[in-house]
């Protein structure tokens, strides 16, 4: 019989997972727990059981002294008896012994310190015993079970899990994962998804919280870790880190642009994302509800980020301030409308996914804009630092040139100086009288 336990225990280690030490310890404590139920147990007992044959044997331990705590505090409640204090107070110390002999535990001594003496198993160890080392073993199995669960969940936070619509109200939706049961709730489900029953979908584990019952697992179809993980599954190079997504901005249910970047020479990450005739990002898509997504190429050039961040409306011009982290994009007057998007979600998407605060103005209002400017003798003199390029308007460009150019950051203003190394560009009157007037202070310190 003995040998029979061994082995349901190694099948048990098998199915559940769960250390066979583990359960060869737990079901010693069911066995102690038992034993110190019948008429005959001794104070201090251990029960051992050989992990081989599965022998059972219990032990009589004969502890050297009694726990010098354990005797201060009867010491305490003899004192205070016999000094006649109110009996409330004998009481406290009364307990104040039962608590610190509930306290009390074996590791307070040495194991070489505690005789250990075999004694035989009573005679009436048998039904009772064995019903509670059944509910003692089903106990721990279920608190193991509990702690892996809760381990591996917590270690899965971010990922992207699949399950089954159980049941769903305005509260939340449960979804079973095969091993427990997620809570999906209100505030991380999309609008425009409906869950029914026995319906498949995919959520992003946002927590993880320890019950009674087992872990409770949290997921989400709001997360933009969502689109990420979909792009992994459905994208070999995102998944391979070939193609890197910089950063995600997302209307949940509506509309969501994420801008990629290449870190491997002829690989195209756009093209990668979007997948032959569109396959790749149209799984994605379908499992996200219909959500639209714009594919974006990151680039570090702020203007070139922010004009592609428009997409798919057209940008003529973009005019960036670096300290105040804004640009001004001019977009062709029939294009407006597509740049701000409806009810101005393009414009909120690019704003968060570029980071910088973006204007947007049609070529008519800048030309208004650009007509109405009066410039005093002093602003005039401020712009012999600008930007020499003259605006689809015909206006000057009002960013500050770089040093040592005539031109702005602007890729389209800088392309100028190349072309003037190449065809010539004659200088403005007022940079020529500056040049003439650096020539005629240079000159003493020439001639000395």
């Amino acid at each position: 019989m003995s040998k029979e336990i061994v082995e349901a225990l190694r099948l048990l280690e098998e199915e559940k997972g769960i250390s066979f030490q583990v359960l060869l310890t737990a079901l010693e404590d069911a066995l102690l727990s038992a034993y110190k139920k019948t008429p005959s147990a001794v104070e201090y007992a251990r029960v051992v059981i050989d992990p081989d044959d599965g022998e059972i044997s219990i032990y009589e331990l004969i502890l050297p002294e009694r726990p010098a705590a354990v005797e201060a505090a009867e010491a305490e409640a003899a004192a205070a008896a016999e000094a006649g204090e109110a009996v409330e107070e004998d009481l406290e110390a009364g307990e104040a012994v039962a608590a610190v002999e509930e306290e009390f535990d074996l590791s307070m001594y040495d194991e070489s310190e505690i005789e250990k003496v075999k004694i035989d198993t009573p005679e009436d160890f048998g039904r009772i015993a064995a019903q509670t080392a059944k509910q003692v073993i089903f106990q721990r199995i279920r608190e193991a079970e509990r702690d892996m669960m809760y381990d591996e969940y917590q270690g899965r936070k971010g990922e992207i899990v699949t399950g089954i619509v159980q049941q769903s109200d305005q509260r939340y939706t449960l979804v079973d994962l095969g091993k427990v049961e997620a809570l999906l709730p209100e505030s991380e489900q999309v609008d425009n998804d409906r869950y029914v029953h026995g319906s498949r979908i995919k959520a992003v584990i946002v927590d993880v919280r320890d019950h009674t019952k087992g872990p409770q697992v949290i997921v989400s179809r709001r997360s933009d870790e969502l689109i990420r993980k979909l792009f992994e599954l459905e994208v070999p190079e995102v998944a391979d880190g070939l193609v890197v997504i910089r950063n995600i901005a997302r209307e949940p249910g509506y509309r969501s642009k994420i801008a990629v970047e290449s870190l491997e020479d002829g690989i195209d990450p756009v093209g990668a994302c979007v997948g032959p005739r569109g396959s790749r990002v149209r799984m994605v898509v379908s499992e996200l509800g219909g959500e639209k997504i714009d594919i974006i190429p990151y680039n570090d050039e702020p203007a070139r980020f922010v004009a592609k961040a428009l997409s798919p409306a057209k940008v003529r011009e973009v005019l960036v301030d670096d300290e105040a982290m804004s640009a001004t994009v001019v977009v062709p007057d029939d294009e407006l409308s597509l740049a701000i998007g409806k009810e101005g979600q393009n414009a909120r998407l690019a704003n968060k996914l570029t980071g910088w605060r973006i204007d947007i103005k049609s070529e008519s209002q800048m030309a208004e804009e650009e007509d109405s400017m009066a410039f005093s003798d002093e602003e005039v003199e401020e712009l012999a630092g600008r930007c020499c390029a003259m605006t689809k308007t015909g206006k000057r460009c009002p960013n500050a040139a770089l040093p040592g150019t005539r031109y702005c950051g602007i890729p389209a203003h800088q392309k100028l100086v190349e072309q003037e190394a190449d065809e010539g560009v004659e200088i403005p009157a007022e940079e020529e009288a500056a040049e003439a007037e650096k020539d005629e202070a240079e000159e003493p310190a020439n001639s000395g």
